[in-house]
Order: C-alpha cells, then sequence, then structure tokens
C-alpha cells in the first residue's frame, strides 16, 4: 500500500506507537546509513543557531497525529540533549488550512506560554476532538485557557508572527520536509519515520547526525 506522505503525515510512525518496532529490537539496528535512514541535503539549508551550536529542527503540524503521538518521545529527548544542540520546533504548512496552526505556535512563543499551552493545543485537537481550524475557533480555544483574547490576537496577527512563518516555510523547503515528523540537522541532514519505519529510529539516528556533525565529518 502506498502512503502519499505529503498529504498526510509519516504514516510508519504507527509502527513504534503500536509497538510493532520495540526499542529493544532498535536499539539493535545497524549503524545508519545516508539514503537509506536520511538524506545528505544538496544544498546546505539555513541555520539559525548561534555559532557553535549544532541546530536540531522538529518538523510538526498540530493536526497530525503521530506528531501528537510522538511529542511526549520527542520532549523527554529533547530535555536531554548536550548543551551544544540548540533544538526547536518548527510547525509546517503543506497547505493553506495549516497556516492558522502556524501562527498559533508562533503567537503562543511570542507570548512566553508555548510550554505551558503547546501539548494542550494537541490534546484539544485529537483527545478533545476540537475543531481549530479557524481563527474564531482557535481564539475561543485560547480564552479557555485564560488568555487574554486581544493581546492574543495582537501576537496572532503581528509581523512578527508572519515573518517567523514564513522562516518556517523556508525551512521546511529547504530541507524538503514532505512528511512529518520529521528531524532536520545542522542545515546539512533530513530524516522521517518514512525511511526509518519508526520515529524511536528516527530519535537514533539523530543522535548518530549530531555526533557526525560534532566530530567534523
Amino acid at each position: 500500500m502506498s502512503v502519499n506522505r505529503r498529504d498526510f503525515c509519516a504514516a510508519a510512525t504507527s509502527l513504534a506507537t503500536a509497538g510493532l518496532l520495540p526499542s529493544s529490537v532498535l536499539a539493535q539496528a545497524r549503524v545508519p546509513q545516508a539514503g537509506a535512514d536520511f538524506i545528505p541535503l544538496g544544498h546546505l539549508a539555513p541555520v539559525d543557531a548561534a555559532a557553535g551550536k549544532i541546530e536540531v529542527l522538529a518538523f510538526f503540524w498540530y493536526g497530525c497525529p503521530h506528531c501528537h503521538a510522538f511529542e511526549p518521545v520527542l520532549g523527554a529527548w529533547a530535555g536531554q540533549l548536550p548543551s551544544d544542540v540548540a533544538f526547536r520546533r518548527v510547525p509546517v504548512a503543506f497547505q493553506s488550512s495549516y497556516l492558522l496552526h502556524q501562527r498559533l505556535f508562533y503567537a503562543l512563543d511570542g507570548m512566553g506560554l508555548l510550554a505551558q499551552l503547546h501539548d494542550k493545543v494537541f490534546a484539544a485537537i485529537h483527545v478533545a476532538r476540537q475543531n481549530l481550524l479557524s481563527e474564531r475557533a482557535i481564539t475561543e480555544w485560547v480564552a479557555g485557557q485564560g488568555v487574554d483574547t486581544t493581546r492574543f490576537a495582537s501576537h496572532f496577527n503581528s509581523f512578527g508572527t508572519s515573518t517567523k512563518a514564513r522562516r518556517a516555510n523556508q525551512l521546511m523547503a529547504a530541507y524538503q520536509v514532505d512528511g512529518v515528523p520529521a528531524l532536520g540537522v545542522a542545515g546539512r541532514f533530513y530524516t522521517d519515520a518514512a525511511m526509518t519505519r519508526a520515529m524511536d529510529r528516527v530519535l537514533q539516528v539523530a543522535n548518530f547526525l549530531v555526533a557526525e556533525v560534532r566530530a567534523g565529518r
């Protein structure tokens, strides 16, 4: 069965979340191979991290069920990264309907509320089954979280938010992201679950790539 990765999320993630590829199996997997587990980019992607830092980008969409399932694992992994790794999430917009979720992410980020509400956005969509596909629905939801809607609207529609969203789209294009969740490393490498067959494996590949960059390879 073929999967149109650009239309939705990286379907292979379900193998890991369903327990079909347990970590004990993945731990014994072979050394990551270019072309099979990750792609070296033909042209360097932009890097925003400070000099001396290895940038790792996690591409996602709030509406992606696999991104929701992966988020706790990703968050735990990111929290243990060495100090020379600069990690950040990048919301994608494969189509116009995703743009509002990009703006939601960067509005919350600009308000300093991302740590508090990021997981709750996923839960609202995938657990509570709320339809956050319009600005009105999003505004009503953030109001329910105790957020001042006037201040939120200012951030949601700000030039700064638009600029960050454009940058996210540039990064998505530079890394040639065609499915989420996915990871980009140091402007040089791309990997996702459709390549590795499980998100646990994606994190192993990312660790490998970070080590390669650190070693100057």
